[in-house]
């Protein structure tokens, strides 16, 4: 009983969060009402079974990709008149794509109803671990089958990573570095001065 409670709480709140995302008018408001859904959305996941990815929403999506646009949203200098003006230029482009993302779900559904396809008979290399959670069977997977696969991505994020290093660090002209060590010894009487300046008088620079 406290299972489907909590699966009726967890969808409803999702479903309301994601509705007040999209006609929120601030974006602050609708960021954070986003990173509501998300919760809701792991809660889900959780309910299901499927705790890495409750913990991927989390971490991932809550922890770093909605973190990341409340920040670009809170230091971009938006106008809101500009964008309720966007907002009721591109609503029949909306309306369009949401039209048609309902007559695929509506086809999926009945094409569901209908049966699967057959796409042949499975050898059981890939059938799940008997006795353990979501994140071990995963994980038994991508070291086992996927363990190249899983390696390649990894270094392909490294290469990412070190060439992100290498382009921020990079000499340009009519530049000049940072002399770490220059500023590790400079003396705390060498970075301020007190003027001490007179009453009705400025300071001479």
């Amino acid at each position: 009983m406290i299972q489907v409670f909590a699966f009726y709480l967890f969808a409803t709140l999702c479903i309301l969060s994601g509705a007040v995302t999209i006609l929120a008018r601030n974006p602050v408001h609708s960021v954070l009402w986003l990173i509501l859904a998300f919760f809701n959305a792991a809660g889900l996941m959780v309910l299901v079974g499927a705790e890495f990815i409750a913990m991927l929403l989390v971490i991932v999506y809550v922890g770093a990709v909605a973190v990341l646009f409340l920040f670009v949203v809170m230091m971009l200098d938006i106008d809101f008149a500009e964008l309720r003006a966007g907002f009721v230029k591109n609503f029949p482009l909306g309306i369009a794509l949401a039209v048609v993302l309902f007559v695929e779900l509506f086809v999926g559904l009945v094409v569901h109803g209908a049966g699967g396809i057959a796409l042949g008979t499975p050898d059981g290399s890939a059938a799940p671990l008997a006795n353990v959670s979501n994140i071990e069977a995963i994980g038994a997977l991508l070291y086992s089958r996927y363990l190249f696969l899983f390696e390649a991505a990894g270094i392909v994020l490294l290469v990412a990573m070190i060439g992100a290093i290498v382009l921020t660090h990079r000499q340009r002209g009519g530049t000049r570095g940072q002399n770490v060590s220059k500023q590790n010894a400079r003396r705390p009487q060498d970075a301020t001065i007190n003027m001490q300046p007179e009453s009705g008088k400025g300071v001479v620079l």
